[in-house]
């Protein structure tokens, strides 16, 4: 297991909005524009790009999805105290 992981975010609100971000990215629409387009996180104007980060720095839902990933791949909804999310893992 990697001691950090490089990932992007799609923070919303509701799961319907999550789904319909799923659907978007199915849909072949790239990551970083839905991002910038529909996450309520201030990452969302960098594409939802975290940048790195280690374990214990992000909430246990978040944290647990993101390091799970394997490089390029995407979440399905994570829900945490702050909403729902859709994860891509970028290294």
């Amino acid at each position: 297991m990697p001691d950090k992981v490089h990932c992007a975010h799609i923070l919303v609100k509701t799961e319907q909005e999550a789904k319909a971000v799923l659907d978007r990215l199915n849909r072949g629409e790239k990551f970083a524009n839905i991002a910038k387009e529909t996450s309520l996180c201030p990452s969302g104007k960098r594409g939802g790009d975290l940048g790195t980060f280690g374990r214990g720095k992000m909430v246990k839902e978040f944290e647990t999805a993101s390091f799970a990933l394997k490089k390029g791949e995407t979440s399905p909804i994570v829900k945490t105290k702050f909403g729902y999310h859709i994860i891509k893992r970028l290294e």
